[in-house]
């Protein structure tokens, strides 16, 4: 399929892949567990935040599927434990349930359920909330990490807590609390924490200050977080040179649902599953030139569950239409 120049500049690229089914898939039968742990909170008039823990599987868990009232809403990859559902009436009571499905398509049983009542209108309020004062964190664990902060002020009312790890939104808490339980994280890396006070009008407080902590040792914190046996190679058509790049997903503990992809030492895009991500080998082409003769030094990253970017790839050279 042609593609147009603006690719290489786009900010999130979207893949759809679908995954190659085998004899070992047709013959699982065995559904992941239920995922646990379903909270929900409004975090204004009109959207709910909800979250679950992470379900497991024989094979690998390939997505789930958010249940409003018993109807399907929302499908997400497996590597996203946390969704906002938007478009909600003030005052109402909705009741979630969350479901995990894997290659094979075997579902698990609903999550147990978890109801809302919706807030009263937001006033018209274009003043956000002060930050959140004196956040500490310390290790719960080797994958956990208990988070506590001084609470925001707020001219209405703070309605939610947004937790950050370096930039990413990793979890959300409602605004009468002021501790978080933060948990996927991987044993012996460094984490860096910030949080913000939201009010009912959606507006967000500035940035608490930051604050770092490394989990306990443990095992799964020496996995290779680069992604392995990066391919780059050009090819011509219509007129134009395009990359094609190839590689093996990173076993992180999680699907991998996010890449940086970087041209001579400068990142030029952006990818992003819109379903479930390739556990195994993950495939994207881009339009790069229209001159041959031209030499990139390519390498990737993927940003992982916990929200940190992984290593980089091995770094190739190419050049167009040699």
């Amino acid at each position: 399929m042609h593609r147009t120049p603006t690719a290489v500049l786009t900010a999130a690229a979207l893949l759809l892949l679908a995954g190659c089914g085998g004899e070992a898939e047709a013959r699982d039968e065995r559904p992941p567990t239920a995922p646990r742990g379903l909270t929900v909170h409004a975090g204004s008039a009109t959207s709910v935040h909800v979250m679950w823990n992470k379900s497991t599987d024989d094979t690998a868990v390939a997505r789930y599927e958010v249940f409003r009232g018993g109807k399907l809403v929302k499908t997400l990859p497996a590597a996203t434990y946390m969704i906002d559902i938007t478009g909600l009436t003030p005052k109402r009571t909705y009741t979630f349930t969350v479901r995990a499905l894997d290659a094979a398509g075997n579902r698990s049983p609903h999550s147990t359920e978890a109801s809302v009542t919706m807030r009263a209108p937001a006033p018209q309020d274009a003043e956000p909330p002060t930050a959140p004062v004196k956040l500490t964190a310390r290790p719960s664990g080797a994958r956990a990490a208990t988070l506590a902060w001084g609470a925001a002020k707020d001219n209405e009312a703070v309605t939610s807590y947004d937790i950050y790890q370096r930039g990413s939104r990793i979890h959300s808490v409602d605004g009468r609390t002021t501790t978080a339980l933060v948990t996927g994280l991987r044993p012996g890396t460094e984490y860096t924490f910030t949080v913000k006070a939201r009010d009912a009008a959606d507006n967000s407080s500035p940035d608490s200050g930051s604050v770092r902590l490394t989990t306990a040792p443990g095992s799964g914190g020496s996995e290779n977080t680069a992604p392995g046996g990066f391919k780059v190679t050009t090819r011509e058509e219509d007129d134009a040179y395009y990359l094609d790049l190839s590689w093996d997903a990173p076993k992180t503990g999680g699907d991998v649902a996010e890449y940086e992809i970087h041209l001579n030492g400068r990142q030029a895009t952006t990818l992003q599953w819109g379903a479930a991500a390739p556990a195994g080998r993950a495939k994207h082409s881009f339009f790069i030139t229209r001159e041959e003769g031209q030499t990139y030094r390519v390498k990737l990253r993927a940003k992982l569950p916990d929200g940190n970017w992984g290593a980089f790839s091995e770094e190739r050279t190419v050049t167009t239409g040699s």
